[in-house]
């Protein structure tokens, strides 16, 4: 008996997404909006987008233990950008700290950093940045530099020595040369999912009240569980699709390497979408018209990509907005997306990320199937 039901059930499905599939595909603006904001946003951001940094947190690795290095260190403390976070005794210990992200640089000196600089040789300063985040690792690393290259100028004029420099070597994981299409182009196979999907769920049943075709929707055999099955899954169908583009624009066309799974992003991206198909058919449910919807994705998108840390760090925000940015589910994908790009982060080492977006769904999915169904009885 079961299975017949069964069954149906999936017949059922299947008519209502073939049907959502065949409204949304028959419109040509909407075949063209699959395609082109794929394209125009892979390659403008590819070529063009850029970031500041105000804060840089960092770990020291102080091998020397001497007073020229505190003194050195003693220059990062009190720079203003730099945020100490951690002292380690060993460079094997950074890893943990750059892959959780903890810190975004670590400056590295030597055992033997005081001694070259008493015979007055070059000492050298290693600083490792963490290169999924391009510009920033960039900038961090500038700013050390310079904070080195006052120290030593102001040790030099202090004891009237005119040897014994110090040199800044970097170093930088994950993105060795810097380049900022490396960050934000993994990013935007998040992004452009979290558009096309809010929008197209957004809209599934507002246009369905706006072209008078609701009423007869439901008198048909369907539930309203399968209704907003058969209307989430041509969303998430679509999003897939215009992701698979920017990946193929990133590893193709801009030569980024993909150091991680597919089969870990494509779970990390249907986990993401879930979470904003709730998300989409929430805002659908309430609205009586298309054009509240795009009133209420206005509203709400914009706010939502400013605090995912796509185009600005999540660290660098103040405190009650990195607390708001665990209520978005892009910030999330952003990041699982870029360290399975980028870092080649398995699924188990990326459960910060995935239990945020299922508790999202979890929450939203429902909510929205309450909300459709109290606003048709």
């Amino acid at each position: 008996m079961w299975q017949e039901k069964l069954v149906v059930f999936v017949r059922r499905l299947l008519f209502m997404c073939q049907k959502e599939l065949l409204t949304t595909l028959k419109d040509k603006r909407m075949r063209a909006m699959m395609v082109v904001p794929a394209l125009m946003q892979g390659f403008l951001f590819g070529y063009a987008a850029s970031y500041n940094l105000d804060n840089v947190p960092y770990a020291v690795v102080d091998e020397s233990h001497s007073e020229a290095s505190r003194s050195l260190l003693g220059h990062f403390a009190g720079s203003g950008c730099f945020q100490q976070a951690a002292y380690l005794t060993s460079p094997h210990e950074l890893g943990s700290l750059i892959d959780s992200e903890q810190i975004i640089m670590a400056v590295v000196i030597p055992r033997d950093f005081e001694q070259k600089l008493q015979r007055g040789e070059l000492a050298e300063v290693q600083v490792i940045a963490d290169g999924r985040n391009s510009s920033v690792a960039g900038m961090a690393t500038g700013y050390a530099g310079q904070v080195v290259a006052a120290w030593n100028r102001e040790r030099l004029a202090e004891a009237g020595l005119t040897g014994g420099q110090v040199e800044v070597r970097s170093r930088t994981w994950f993105n060795p040369n810097q380049i900022t299409r490396w960050i934000f182009s993994p990013g935007l196979i998040a992004m452009i999912a979290f558009v096309q999907v809010l929008l197209l769920a957004g809209m599934s049943i507002a246009r369905e009240r706006e072209q008078g075709t609701f009423d007869q929707l439901m008198v048909t055999p369907l539930s309203p569980a399968e209704i907003l099955l058969g209307k989430a899954v041509p969303p998430m169908l679509i999003g897939l699709v215009q992701s698979t583009i920017l990946f193929c624009i990133a590893r193709f066309w801009f030569q980024i390497p993909f150091a991680g799974s597919l089969v870990t992003l494509y779970l990390a991206l249907i986990l993401f979408i879930f979470s904003l198909i709730g998300v989409g058919l929430m805002i659908s449910a309430i609205s009586d018209s298309m054009q509240q919807v795009m009133v209420y994705l206005m509203v709400l998108m914009m706010p939502m990509v400013l605090l995912s840390g796509l185009t600005t760090p999540v660290i660098n925000m103040p405190d009650v907005l990195q607390y708001a940015t665990y209520a978005d589910p892009l910030r999330f994908a952003v990041d699982a997306v870029r360290r399975i790009y980028l870092e080649g982060a398995a699924a188990g080492e990326l459960l910060g990320d995935f239990v945020p977006l299922l508790i999202i769904a979890a929450v939203t999915l429902p909510l929205s199937g309450w909300l459709f169904y109290n606003k048709t009885v």
